[in-house]
């Protein structure tokens, strides 16, 4: 059997008395998206499922090659396992105010808790990173056993492993991993894995420490240095989090998605990637498989408003110089996304997984970054707005440099384009591209009146925003529907639209932003939930409803002064995360299974904003009104 664990534990594995499901097929075993947490250290992350087994990791960063990737392919992924022998209960949480994953095993024999985290190493960042897993018996006697199956460049290398003195170690071309254990029994080893078994007893402590190299030595810590680290980890983060600036409503559940939005913050570069995944499928069996390990334009403003709403502005510095570095290199055009580092080159290719529970392709790189997306004129520009109504400003060639992104836009407004949900079909004279083109140069006219970028063609800016409105007003509203459409001459509808309350296209109380709310909520809801839009997308097969469309929608209602609508969706939403308050990208609107890629950070984003709708606005948003 490939996987030694088997998943099920002889098919007994449960969850508070009630047998946990688990997706059988492709030879191997899969858990629910729902059933995964998240790890990390500001370079990478990992998923550890519920029953113990840390499903994906990409070394050295975030965008490297994976490591264990058993989300994606059971049998061949690779996965680093560690669980009780026999059947279990599970109880699991992050350590208050920490990305520190506690999960508490019950079994027949006794009590157990593994603690999981990805250390973060004092002040600044080392060359290494490291997994570390603490086991400590609470009560009884309880069998255990762990497995590390490394599968490097996504599966497709097989490492060679040796021993080197007391340690396993697992090498490919210039990566090696290695897992230190102390308490946690003599190591085995076979040509695929290594691991152990132990027996863990009450107020007993095992330790096990992933370390790995990628082209320099691999160095493994005592013990006492890696217990040290462990605790000093959950000490940052909640130094990090007690720092966070929310008064407000659900201030839990704000808290929490301001430490997964952190998880995806690359340290290096400031970037803040969409998703730590690729190829969580937004269907089951489907096609729309896509790699989300990048940072969106799109974003940018969501991300920038909620990291201020929350006090976040060593964060928002260096993501804003990150944003403006990245967007240079396509000058004057705007990719929809770069890559962590920067960069703007990422080729879409297909991998030999079998995808998760049999959802292919498997994609590594996206296609979209050679999409034109209008829209992220718009992003850009109020992005730049928020930042410096911080008090912050910006060098006279940045300046410069956005002028002549406020003249392409006149010139490029007119085209159409493939959206913000990066449709594949002939692209359209998207309603919401359309605003977001106002928006730029609305954004481009605010700056130059206030000196930070060149005047010379400011009234230019404004006959074209004006320009823009007309043709939205003409082509983009539906007289018969009272409400504005997806795209010019169609009458199917976009959650998009509800963007245009929140940039201020129009105010939230304006007519026609009403019948919008009313319209997109009527016929793109369920329940509380959306979909994107309706129509085709130049895609087979369907996906769920989007997860941010709904907290979108909380915020339009708020802003429209429907605050006791708002809070009866809210208050719908916010139970529909995970036991460990994080949500996918979409979620199926009957079984509230998760899908798409997890944790997504524009959900999270839109979470924050949503939830700020109920304070007092900072003087950065209010400035979007004319």
């Amino acid at each position: 059997m490939p996987r030694a664990l088997d998943r099920s534990f002889e098919a007994r594995f449960f969850l508070g008395g009630t047998p946990v499901a688990l997706f059988t097929g492709m030879g191997g075993r899969y858990v629910p998206i729902r059933d995964y947490a998240v790890i990390g250290d500001g370079r990478t992350a990992a998923l550890v499922a519920r029953d113990g087994s840390v499903d994906w990791l990409c070394l050295p960063n975030l965008d490297s090659p994976s490591v264990f990737g058993a989300i994606l392919d059971a049998d061949n992924g690779g996965c680093f396992e560690l669980a009780p022998e026999g059947a279990f209960d599970v109880q699991r949480r992050y350590l208050p105010g920490t990305n520190v994953l506690e999960t508490t095993f019950s079994t027949a024999h006794g009590v157990v808790r593994i603690t999981d985290a990805m250390t973060i190493p004092g002040e600044g960042l080392s060359p290494f990173r490291e997994l570390v897993r603490r086991v400590e018996g609470l009560s009884g006697r309880v069998p255990m056993r762990w497995r590390v199956e490394p599968r490097f460049g996504y599966g497709t290398q097989t490492p060679r492993l040796e021993r080197r003195r007391n340690l396993c170690v697992a090498m490919t071309r210039g990566d090696a991993i290695s897992v230190c254990a102390w308490g946690a029994g003599k190591t085995a080893m076979d040509d695929r894995s290594f691991g152990g078994r132990f027996e863990i007893r009450d107020g007993a402590r095992a330790m096990l420490a992933l370390v790995s190299a990628h082209g320099e030595p691999l160095v493994c810590s005592p013990r006492d240095q890696v217990e040290r680290r462990l605790d000093g980890t959950a000490e940052f983060w909640r130094r990090w989090s007690g720092a966070l600036r929310y008064d407000g409503p659900w201030k839990d559940e704000v808290v929490r998605s301001a430490l997964a939005l952190k998880l995806l913050v690359f340290s290096p570069s400031g970037a803040i990637a969409a998703a730590p995944t690729t190829s969580l499928p937004e269907s089951l069996g489907g096609e729309r498989n896509w790699d989300y390990r990048f940072c969106w334009i799109r974003d940018s403003s969501f991300t920038l408003e909620a990291l201020l709403q929350l006090g976040c502005h060593a964060e928002v510095d260096s993501f804003f110089w990150w944003f403006m570095h990245a967007t240079q290199l396509t000058h004057p055009r705007l990719q929809p996304f770069y890559r962590l580092d920067g960069g703007a080159h990422a080729p879409e290719r297909e991998l030999r997984l079998s995808g998760y529970r049999g959802s292919r392709p498997v994609r590594v790189g996206n296609g979209a970054a050679e999409q034109l997306q209008l829209d992220t004129f718009g992003d850009l520009f109020d992005t730049v707005l928020g930042y410096v109504n911080t008090g912050r400003v910006i060098d006279r060639d940045t300046g410069r440099e956005l002028a002549d992104v406020a003249n392409f836009v006149c010139k490029m407004w007119r085209e159409p384009d493939c959206g913000i949900w990066e449709v594949r079909m002939e692209p359209k004279h998207f309603t919401h591209s359309k605003v977001m083109c106002w928006v730029a140069l609305d954004r481009a006219t605010r700056l130059a009146a206030k000196g930070h970028i060149p005047a010379k063609h400011a009234r230019h800016w404004l006959d074209e925003a004006r320009r823009i409105r007309e043709f939205v007003e003409l082509n983009c509203w539906s007289e018969a529907r009272h409400t504005y459409t997806r795209f010019a001459g169609t009458e199917a509808l976009d959650a998009s639209l509800l963007m245009m309350p929140v940039m201020r296209y129009h105010e939230p109380t304006d007519p026609r932003i009403i019948g919008t709310i009313d319209a997109v909520k009527r016929e793109l809801g369920r329940g509380p939930l959306l979909y994107r839009y309706t129509g085709e997308d130049g895609l087979r097969g369907g996906e769920g409803v989007f997860m941010c469309c709904s907290f979108w929608l909380v915020e339009a209602l708020a802003l429209a002064g429907r605050r006791n609508e708002a809070t009866k969706t809210m208050e719908a939403l916010l139970p529909l995360a995970n036991d460990v308050g994080l949500y996918a990208e979409e979620i199926d609107p009957g079984s509230h299974e998760f899908l798409g890629n997890f944790p997504q950070g524009l959900v999270h984003l839109a979470l924050v904003s949503a939830a700020a709708a109920w304070k007092d606005r900072p003087a950065v948003i209010e400035d979007r009104a004319a």
